[in-house]
């Protein structure tokens, strides 16, 4: 199959085929021009690749079936095209944008953390406490706060955090001790 670009119909699958390879490159080493398209903020290379996939998807679409005239079909792929990009932009790339990482995190994050004792942390030793959350589990080295040894399977608080070391003291919950 050899692809026309005389018609209407080669013009838009040709526009279809060259938006999509591009997409596709910018998928993959996107993050190189990455800093050019901040330059100007609304122009995002993302969306300007969608709106062409689209418009051209649409009108090649229109123009195959034939429902509509020529004009009214490119209209037609216009509006569709705007309205997919922005339901894109609105709903995938602005909370991409936004969200944190949720595996990483700094030392002064671990700090007022509960965990429990994997390995024994001995009066002026290490052990090896995990830290859980709702994003995940960490497995810090430890050493006791107050210099006492904590048995394994204690519920431990982080009191401090220097040097991928926690100090941690044995968890009490304030109900336990009134």
């Amino acid at each position: 199959m050899s692809i026309s670009v005389h018609t209407i119909e080669g013009i838009y699958l040709a526009g279809l085929i060259i938006a999509g390879v591009l997409t596709l490159l910018f998928v993959f080493i996107g993050d190189i021009f990455e800093g050019m398209s901040e330059a100007v903020p609304f122009f995002s290379p993302t969306l300007v690749l969608a709106f062409i996939t689209f418009f051209c998807a649409g009108g090649y679409i229109f123009e195959v079936t034939g429902i509509f005239s020529t004009i009214l079909s490119a209209f037609l792929s216009v509006m569709a095209s705007g309205v997919l990009v922005a339901l894109l932009h609105f709903f995938v790339l602005v909370p991409l944008s936004s969200a944190e990482e949720s595996l990483s995190y700094h030392e002064s994050d671990l700090k007022g953390r509960t965990g429990q004792v994997i390995t024994s942390i001995p009066a002026d030793g290490f052990g090896e406490v995990l830290l859980t959350s709702s994003v995940g589990s960490i497995s810090k080295t430890a050493s006791s706060f107050d210099h006492t040894p904590i048995a394994g399977g204690t519920k431990i608080l982080v009191i401090e955090s220097k040097n991928s070391i926690v100090y941690v003291a044995p968890y009490q919950p304030f109900e336990e001790t009134l």
